[in-house]
Formats: C-alpha cells, structure tokens, sequence
C-alpha cells in the first residue's frame, strides 16, 4: 500500500510551519508556512491590551523574523474576519508580495482597515468562496466552509510536496446555522480518507464539556427577554457577532421593535454584512442612533459595543449619561450577549454598576443563556480529530492550559496513531513525510501600536523607543476627589524627550489648565471612574497637543483618588 503521506521526491526541502502568534495566548494569529521558496502567511492578527498597557490600542506579532528573512511571503492567507485574524493585516502587508486570499466578508472588512492606513489593496486582495483551489507556488490552498460566530469563514487545506495540512482557523460544529452553510464535514472526512499529514486546530473551548450549541440556542433567553422589558432594550456584543446581530433583528421584528444600531464598528460591520447580503434587515425596521427619541422606549431595541466594558465604547458613554442620542431609564434592560475576555472583568464590573446607578436591570451570560461561543467544545475537538486522523497534531488557538488538554484528547481519540507536537510562538517546526520536531526560534514577540501606530514591547517591559525618540512622552499627574469628582490642586505635567521649542513652550504653561478643562468637561460619574477619566484624558490631552504643536507624544495620565 503506497504510503498517503510519502513526499514524491525524496530529495525535496522539508516543509516549515513558524507560528509568531496565537499559540499561548489568544488572539494575535498569524502563522507562516514554507517549502522551498514559497512562503505563505496564515491570518494576521491582533491582540488588544489589557490595562497595565495605558495608551496602547493594539498588539500585534513582531515581524522580524519575516523581515529578516530577506524576501517577502507570496501570499497571505486569511480565515475570517474577527479582529485576532485580520487585524494585524495593515501592518504585515509591506512584507506581502502577492494576493490577500480572504472570502467576501473578510476582504470587505479588510478593505476598511487598509483606507484607513491609506493603502491601495484593490489589486491584492483576492476573493475565494468554500471549495474554492488556488495554487501559490509549491501550495495548492483549498477553502473548507467551517461554521463559526460570524458568516463567511472556511478552514485551509494546503496541499503540499510533503503532504497535505488542514488548519482549522476558528471553528464550531453549529448543525443549524442561520445562514443554512454548515461545516463541510463530508470534504473533512475526504481528505482525512486520503491522509493527512498535520492538522493545526483551535484549541480555545477545549477545556468547555459536550457541545458549544448553535447561535439559535439564544432565541428562548431572548424571547424572554424581550416579553418582559417594558423600556429600551440595550443588547452589547462584539462588532462582528453578525450571526447573533441576525437573531436579534428576526426578534425585534417579531416583537414590534424598532431596531438601532450603536457605536462606530457595529454600524460599519452591520452595512458592509447588509451590502453583501449576509445580514437581512427587513425595510423600515432599523432607525438610526439619532431617532430613538422619537420612539416610545418600549418600541425600540439597540445594539451596540462595548461588552468588554472599554472606556469609549458606545455603552460606556450611554452607561455614564454621556451618549448624544441613547439615555437609560428605570424600564430599560441592559444585555451583556458575549463572553467576557479574561482580565477585563473589573472594567465590565464597572459598567454593569453604571448602568445599575440609572435604575436600569442588567442582565449577563450568569443570568440567563445569551451567549454562544463560537469555538467548538470538547466533543466538537473530538470529531474534528476522528475526522481527520493525522499523521502529526500540532493544537494551536489557546494558552498552554488548552493547548496541552488538546494534546491529552487527540491521544485519546487517535489511540497515539497521531503524534502530537506542542509548540509556542517562535518554534520553528520542520515536517517531512516520516517526522515533526522543533529545530530552532524564530525572533517573536510584540509591538505595541498607539494612534501613530509605532510602539514596541518585549513580553513583560514596554519598550516604545521609536515613539519616545520621536515625540517623547508627557505624563498629567491628577488627584481627583473620589467622591466628588473635582480636581484637588493643580495638576502636574512631567514630560521626557519632549523637545521644549516655540511651538511646545506655550503648551506647557497652559498644559495644567488644559488638563484641568478636559476634567471638568467630563461628567462626575465619569470623572469618579478612574478607567474612564483615564482613557479621556489620553485621548482629549493628544488631541490638544498635537493641534498645538503637531507633535504625538505618548501620553500616559497618572490620576490619583484621594
């Protein structure tokens, strides 16, 4: 019997898989995979900072070892369109000399990302659909439809010299979509029939029992939901929980509700979803932000960001009264429809607690089921490993704690017939048809990016050299009265490598009054909260330094309670 997994030349170059992020940690997933001289990138993503980094908007991989490398990847190739997966794309394309494979959502939430960092990918980006083939250089890519929280994401099959390797991207068994795509578990089943060199597969819901359920096991949770709400209903989720978006609309239109979208990214993500005939919004039920007013508040719901509780989302302005259109009343019922990421639960605290404070009822994932995930569970993990019964398991998608639980089940799914390889960001892994092993490290770590996008960060330190030789840094020292919200004295402004010249003199005589002006503009409610207080003063400080003086220091506000 000819072996399924035996290179056709024994004297090929083997084949190399370079994970720079994703793999002990979530989000930032970006994969590159080679043979020869072919060279592909798989996803490019980000991860957003938790608050020990103030002043930074995104993390994404660092790309030395892709640069170092002296020529640039073929291609990128891309799973879906959730942030950790395409976020990082502005920031890798430079190193991209070829097409961007994404299916039509993922490119129209791409093309978005590069006019806003002033880039012309029109010629690059390149739409594929499930079951779609395209070859790049010695690979031969072909797209599997997987079934995930957002439409429109497919897994990778990359046919290789060495044999053949499936990546999953993020993925969950829903057997009733709501968009009627289910997971291509037939073409699954073929290529596993036919052998399957690696499979690389998400491991973040491992350590979850049974089965992750479909975005319709929501419906009852909201149906009740919306019986009961005599007010507003606020329902907060991520930007592209489209599938989830969709049951909504299907029940405001069955609950003679008006429908409003809130906050930037749910409003962008929910016309480009419309526009390419992914969302249904039926004529006449969606109202804008600006006409909720004019509704009676039981006749309207609104969707918006911020369930992660981020300071200048759209629901932490409406939790401290400080939205232009939205305010919460006693009637009105606030639903946290996500998961929520770990480290930011004491900022999704404070929001609940907001909310709370205007007499409105908040409801969450502990309280009633109105979240799916859309990362497949435990048993989902196991059929996917029946399925495809590789010659080599490589878990990626987790932290250490999921990426070994995932070795544990393939080595009891596949009886050990599968050898399983952990590995970290920065394995270089070097496969042929008989073996997969670790050969060295790859220079990996991260960059930090603020708003003019430079920064760099080791693991631990942050290291933002360029942008401190740049611009510098200036820190407003605040003491803020925890129960009042007034400044107490004056506030203090300690810069380093901020050149003091014609144009920054002035602005430093008036930066205590600035800083005082940005304080006393906000709310109490907002001032008393020193997550939001800080994001304000970041953004509003930036803003009048760089109006005054053109320059883009790194502001880092320092507010004391007292």
């Amino acid at each position: 019997m000819t072996d399924p997994w035996a290179s056709p030349d024994p004297t090929a170059p083997a084949l190399e898989i370079v994970p720079l992020g994703g793999l002990r940690e979530f989000g930032m997933n970006m994969m590159l995979i080679s043979y020869g001289e072919t060279t592909i990138v798989v996803d490019a993503g980000v991860m957003f900072p938790d608050a020990e980094l103030p002043g930074v908007d995104l993390i994404v991989p660092d790309l030395a070892y892709l640069t170092d490398r002296g020529r640039k990847a073929q291609a990128l190739v891309l799973t879906h369109g959730h942030e950790d997966h395409i976020g990082g794309v502005p920031y890798v394309w430079p190193h991209i000399d070829g097409p961007v494979y994404g299916t039509a959502l993922t490119l129209a939430m791409i093309e978005r990302k590069l006019e806003e960092h002033d880039i012309d990918g029109r010629r690059q980006l390149t739409r594929v659909k499930p079951r779609d083939r395209v070859t790049v250089g010695a690979f031969e890519i072909e797209f599997l439809r997987v079934t995930h929280s957002m439409p429109d994401c497919v897994a990778l099959a990359i046919h290789t010299p060495v044999g053949t390797l499936i990546h999953t991207g993020d993925f969950k068994i829903d057997q009733t979509p709501l968009d009627g795509e289910h997971l291509d578990l037939h073409r699954f089943a073929e290529l596993g029939a036919r052998g399957v060199l690696a499979l690389l597969a998400d491991s973040t819901n491992v350590d979850r029992p049974g089965f992750s359920g479909s975005e319709r096991d929501v419906v009852p949770a909201f149906e009740e939901i919306f019986t009961g709400c005599r007010g507003k209903l606020v329902v907060a989720l991520f930007s592209s929980s489209l599938h989830r978006i969709q049951v909504l609309v299907e029940l405001a239109e069955q609950f003679d509700r008006r429908i409003a979208f809130v906050g930037r990214g749910v409003v962008e993500n929910t016309e480009i979803a419309q526009r390419l005939g992914l969302l249904d919004v039926p004529t006449g039920l969606q109202i804008r932000d600006s006409d909720v007013r004019s509704f009676p508040a039981g006749d309207v719901l609104l969707v918006t960001t911020g369930s992660q509780g981020e300071p200048m989302a759209a629901l932490s302005r409406i939790a401290i009264d400080d939205h232009r259109h939205v305010k919460l009343e006693e009637d009105d019922t606030v639903v946290f429809s996500a998961r929520s990421i770990p480290g930011n639960e004491k900022q999704i605290g404070r929001v609940m607690n907001h909310i709370a404070y205007r007499g409105a009822e908040v409801i969450h994932e502990g309280l009633k089921h109105v979240h799916v995930s859309g990362h497949g569970s435990a048993e989902e993990l196991k059929l996917m490993l029946s399925l495809v019964r590789p010659k080599f398991f490589i878990p990626v998608h987790g932290e250490y704690r999921q990426l070994s639980r995932h070795a544990r089940i393939a080595a009891q799914v596949t009886g050990g017939e599968s050898e399983v390889v952990l590995i970290s960001d920065g394995d270089i892994v070097r496969m042929d048809a008989d073996s997969a092993r670790v050969v060295g490290k790859a220079p990996c770590g991260r960059v930090l990016i603020d708003g003019s996008r430079i920064g760099e960060v080791g693991d631990e330190v942050l290291r933002d050299r360029k942008h401190l030789s740049n611009d510098g840094l200036v820190m407003p020292v605040v003491a803020i009265n925890q129960q009042t919200g007034a400044v107490e004295g004056v506030p203090d402004i300690i810069t380093r490598g901020f050149v003091i010249d014609d144009r920054t003199e002035s602005l430093m005589k008036d930066a205590s009054a600035i800083v005082t002006e940005i304080i006393e503009g906000a709310s109490v409610e907002e001032r008393t909260d020193i997550g939001l207080i800080k994001e304000r003063l970041r953004v509003d400080l930036q803003r009048a330094v760089r109006r005054r003086s053109g320059r883009r220091p790194l502001v880092l506000p320092v507010v004391m309670e007292i």
